[in-house]
């Protein structure tokens, strides 16, 4: 019989033994992603593979602590479809298929749980999602873009990072490349690997700029085709499966250790502050 405390995958639990990661204190973590075009050189398949293999190998370190979902392989791409491959949901659906996850979870027993996102335009709905679990259950959720999970120490994109900023680290980019290059190598189309840096970019605007890391003050989300020609955005001629390697470990270790940090905080009551009992319920949808 497997002990479940070893048992870092969501799906290879029974049901009983469900009941017994919840009487740990497991923390499930949901991977979010997206079918979506990545350049001539990479397939639609990146952002939910980075997305997993992260979440996945930070509960692998940490099994006593951790389980990791199936991931959520779906996102909103809307803004990208002039590219063939592309496949969008509904941002509203999106944000209600991941809630009705999270709720699961937090009917079962689940009282604190990871969002763990790899597409971009997902970012600001996982958050949306992390806020509505807050509010609409009695669970604790976070989240994050696994890229994120990088600027836990300050200097550390001086061990890979070479490509230009802002912009050289943006979508199909010496980043996603390289993590491919290390994750799934057989899927790259190296003779193809072409960098081009988005024309957003090239403005040389103080107020418009995008890189995974940073971005300008002022926000502009157009059709991707508007900003790229190929789907690339960034020196994806700069990546290597080296970097891709200490990248991938880097987040995956952040990871981890936020789970532990996570596993171990207290989380506060709710008080509310009125004088007098409400007389009638918040009017916001909690189904």
């Amino acid at each position: 019989m497997p002990d479940v405390a070893e048992i870092y995958q969501f799906d290879e639990l029974t049901w009983p033994e469900v009941n017994q990661a919840v009487a740990m204190g497991k923390i499930p973590i949901i991977p979010t992603g997206s079918v979506e075009q990545h350049g001539h050189h990479l397939p639609l398949k990146v952002d939910h593979l980075c997305a997993n293999a992260v979440a996945t190998e930070a509960a692998r370190l940490k099994p006593e602590l951790a389980l990791v979902l199936p991931p959520v392989s779906y996102g909103y791409v809307h803004h990208v479809m002039d590219f063939p491959g592309s496949l969008n949901i509904h941002y509203e659906h999106f944000i209600q298929y991941v809630l009705d996850i999270t709720k699961s979870l937090a009917y079962h027993g689940f009282k604190k749980m990871i969002l763990v996102n790899g597409h971009g335009s997902n970012h600001n709905l996982v958050d949306m999602v992390a806020r509505r679990t807050i509010v609409e259950t009695d669970a604790s959720c976070t989240f994050c873009s696994w890229w994120h999970l990088l600027r836990v120490h300050p200097d550390f994109d001086k061990e890979w990072r070479e490509s230009v900023f802002p912009g050289g680290c943006s979508h199909a980019c010496e980043l996603e490349t390289s993590m491919l290059l290390y994750l799934a190598p057989e899927s790259v189309r190296k003779d193809k690997i072409k960098s081009e840096i988005a024309k957003t970019n090239k403005l040389g605007s103080k107020f418009l700029y995008t890189d995974l890391f940073s971005h300008g003050p002022m926000g502009l989300i157009e059709w991707t085709s508007q900003y790229s020609d190929t789907g690339v955005m960034g020196e994806a001629e700069k990546a290597t499966a080296e970097k891709g390697k200490i990248v991938f470990e880097e987040a995956s270790r952040n990871l981890a250790e936020f789970v532990e940090e996570y596993h171990a905080m207290k989380i506060e009551p709710r008080t509310r502050r009125q004088d007098e009992e409400p007389t009638f319920p918040l009017s916001f949808p909690t189904d």
